[in-house]
């Protein structure tokens, strides 16, 4: 028997089970900002996306959609798609933000499938820190170019160094990092953390042009605080 990727996706654990939920049992607000950096304390905001109104949008890797319920209650998109691969984090999404459709959509997917099944569709694409840092760039930078309808804009937020303190990495390589399974076993998970060269690389091998790299401070000093990748590139006409 042939078993597809989504055949292989339901059968693995959702290692994203357990993130979010403490937050979302206190806090079922809609965002009044939408925040670019790693603390989701500041930054740039929503301007990094350009003015939407009108536009199709998607956040790959959404989690809980809040950016995405951010943008649908407050800049007038045509539509978002909150898209994320975890069945805790799509059925938390439904849950918070159901009553934002249809300008919100949420979409239980792979991201690189989803991109792939919807050529030309999107106006601008966005990850942060979603599925551009756990997604194999080389499958999910030209699955997004292709998306994009021309000219099109893919804006992400992505860890400038690993959070121990450690350089990203001087070509396409990830980490396995420790996670929890639903029942709470222990298990790995890929990361990318990659210089800004790398990332540049791969984005203009992918079909983007006029990419940009934002290196943004944390805010403040302390453990498990990061410097934020601001990502931004244009696909090409």
């Amino acid at each position: 028997m042939t078993t597809t990727s989504s055949t292989r996706a339901a059968c693995s654990p959702d290692l994203w089970h357990h993130y979010g939920r403490n937050r979302a049992d206190t806090d079922r607000s809609v965002p009044d900002s939408f925040h670019s950096v790693w603390a989701q304390d500041g930054g740039p905001g929503v301007e990094v996306l350009g003015d939407i109104t009108g536009l199709v949008v998607a956040d790959l890797g959404a989690g809980a959609a809040r950016h995405a319920a951010h943008l649908a209650a407050r800049h007038a998109p045509a539509r978002v798609d909150a898209v994320d691969a975890s069945p805790a984090q799509h059925a938390m999404a439904r849950d918070l933000y159901g009553h934002l459709t249809p300008r919100r959509r949420t979409v239980h997917a792979d991201a690189v499938e989803l991109l792939d099944a919807h050529p030309g569709s999107y106006d601008v694409l966005y990850s942060v820190f979603g599925s551009l840092d756990f997604t194999d760039p080389r499958r999910l930078l030209p699955a997004a170019a292709r998306a994009l309808r021309p000219g099109g804009l893919l804006a992400a937020s992505t860890l400038g160094h690993y959070l121990d303190g450690a350089p990203a990495e001087p070509d396409v390589q990830h980490a396995d990092l420790p996670a929890r399974t639903p029942d709470g076993a222990t298990a790995t998970m890929r990361r990318w953390v990659l210089q800004e060269t790398v990332w540049t690389e791969q984005l203009d091998g992918a079909g983007f042009t006029a990419v940009s790299i934002d290196r943004l401070p944390s805010a403040a000093p302390g453990a498990r605080t990061a410097e934020t990748l601001l990502i931004r590139a244009y696909r090409r006409s």
